[in-house]
């Protein structure tokens, strides 16, 4: 963000420091050596100076930056996403290096592929950040009785529940008693009706599909759900667009009810992507 006429205060990641506020004195001016340093997704070796309230940074060395997510809107969209997501896990004042390197990870695998790429790439990403923070969801067990879920790809039927609150896939009968019960913990304030899930409309009842429930899964969504904890990205092919465009917007709903803060570069999300969804 700008400060006075020629500053910018910068949020950065550190492997040793965690997330520190800093100024860039002079960033803002034409031909300033800080200025392409203190952008976005530039990794940087910095000397800092001790401020009252904000330290200053006096030197700036980049290491290693990422120009193919800026010349690229799907690319800048899901990179800006993940900083975001980061922003909201990382702590201040302790050592952030796991995430720190998850992050470049990720973001050179995004700059580095395809268009078609991008999408799926950015779920796993997602998915990883909230395995570093301890939040993951469960995917391959009923996150309430913790029997395995596993996908028929033989059924047109609903094969699983999801529901944020209580912490990953959720088994339908499962799902389906806790809302009898009238648990207050397990509602959501979203209406009931309808779900628009891999590009078809799905009529569900208040009663089965009422709860903290934030999409219900078929067979597509399980099986490409379940291959997230994996350290090798899905291939993009592997399901359609309308299949990741859901697991995006189970995952945002998921990251902003643990986190409790809105991910607002997802905005740019259905427009970047959506028409990759339509036949």
């Amino acid at each position: 963000m700008p400060l006075g006429e020629a500053d910018r205060i910068v949020t950065i990641l550190t492997k040793e420091f965690g997330l520190l506020r800093a100024v860039a004195m002079g960033a803002r001016k034409q031909n300033s050596k800080l200025g392409g340093r203190s952008g976005l997704f530039v990794v940087n070796e910095l000397l800092m100076a001790k401020g009252r309230s904000l330290d200053k940074i006096t030197q700036a060395e980049t290491l290693e930056s990422y120009p193919g997510l800026g010349r690229n809107l799907k690319k800048l969209t899901a990179g800006q996403y993940l900083a975001e997501l980061t922003l909201q896990q990382a702590l201040s004042e302790q050592p952030q290096e796991e995430l720190f390197y998850l992050l470049n990870e990720h973001l050179a695998r995004i700059e580095q592929c395809t268009d078609d790429e991008v999408l799926p790439r950015l779920i796993h990403a997602v998915f990883q950040l909230l395995v570093v923070a301890g939040v993951a969801p469960q995917v391959h067990q009923c996150s309430v009785t913790g029997a395995t879920i596993e996908p028929d790809l033989s059924s047109s039927e609903p094969q699983a529940g999801f529901s944020s609150a209580i912490g990953g896939v959720v088994k339908l009968e499962e799902l389906d008693r806790l809302i009898q019960e009238q648990s207050p913990q397990y509602r959501v304030q979203s209406p009931v009706g309808e779900y628009r899930v891999a590009g078809s409309s799905v009529s569900t009842s208040p009663r089965k599909f009422h709860a903290a429930l934030n999409v219900p899964l078929y067979a597509p969504e399980l099986a490409a759900l379940q291959h997230l904890p994996q350290a090798e990205p899905p291939a993009p092919d592997q399901h359609s667009t309308a299949v990741w465009l859901t697991l995006e917007k189970l995952l945002r709903q998921y990251a902003q009810y643990h986190f409790d803060q809105p991910i607002r570069s997802a905005a740019l999300i259905e427009s970047c992507f959506a028409t990759d969804s339509m036949p």
